[in-house]
């Protein structure tokens, strides 16, 4: 591989890192950087997604401290996202990529909107939470049973094709969840690299001569630097800074999905 390229695949690793700290959609980064230099599609997307898992990593480091006291959601909100990341990684070996290509922008413009309708929706919940004497960031039955089904769906989404995961996630969270943005992205950032993770080993197992190491390699050389930098300066964005980051972003990324 020409130094160029290598070079090139650094840097793509770099901005997927710190985009996927912030926003979730680095993928949108890698995948056509690889491609682009000649990289078949299937062998970018298992190579982008087991590069990609060092990103994950320094990333929740960076977001740990926002992590805390989110445990009693998390623990159900983790399995979902390991089984819906292996539902994911099956269907990416055995079905043809056009089978979710139609409906990923449809997905991508309902997680903006919800990103959008977010605030307004989770003062509504507060408000009626107050109203009737609970605290306002208890969580019902119902819907915390709605967050583990969402976060599972958005798992097999990211175990098939990763682009745009942490938006439809934050999406889902804007809507159930009485938190603030950076808590929720942190949380983001975590059950995404879970979702990585399981993905990763799934194609290690499963479609191991179908991975470039050296691709791999370079990626998470850079998106292990760029997911902490993503995270540490993330970290300091108002939420209304971070939703706006959050929204061009996946414009961007629907303009160039809906381009291919």
């Amino acid at each position: 591989m020409p130094v160029s390229q290598m070079v090139l695949i650094i840097l793509a690793g770099v901005g997927a890192g710190a985009v996927n700290s912030l926003v979730g959609s680095g993928t949108l980064i890698t995948f056509p950087t690889l491609v682009t230099l000649g990289f078949p599609p299937l062998t970018a997307t298992i190579s982008n997604s087991i590069g990609l898992v060092a990103g994950g990593v320094s990333g929740t480091w960076a977001y740990r401290r926002e992590l805390r006291g989110q445990w009693n959601r998390l623990r159900w909100q983790i399995p979902g996202s390991v089984i819906g990341a292996v539902c994911g990684a099956y269907l990416l070996l055995h079905l043809p990529e056009s089978v979710f290509n139609r409906v990923v922008p449809v997905l991508l413009i309902a997680a903006l909107a919800l990103v959008v309708v977010g605030p307004k929706i989770q003062a509504n919940a507060q408000r009626r939470a107050e109203q009737a004497g609970r605290s306002v960031d208890h969580l019902s039955r119902g819907r915390m049973v709605a967050l583990t089904l969402g976060t599972f769906a958005v798992a097999v989404y990211g175990g098939y094709f990763s682009a745009a995961q942490g938006i439809l996630l934050i999406g889902v969270m804007g809507v159930l969840l009485p938190e603030s943005m950076q808590r929720m992205n942190a949380a983001k950032v975590l059950l995404t690299l879970l979702v990585n993770v399981v993905a990763a080993l799934a194609y290690i197992i499963t479609a191991f001569d179908r991975i470039s190491w050296p691709a791999a390699g370079l990626i998470a050389v850079g998106s292990l630097i760029g997911g902490y930098l993503g995270g540490h300066y993330g970290r300091r964005l108002s939420p209304n800074a971070l939703r706006a980051v959050i929204i061009v972003v996946g414009l961007i990324g629907l303009y160039r999905l809906m381009a291919v």
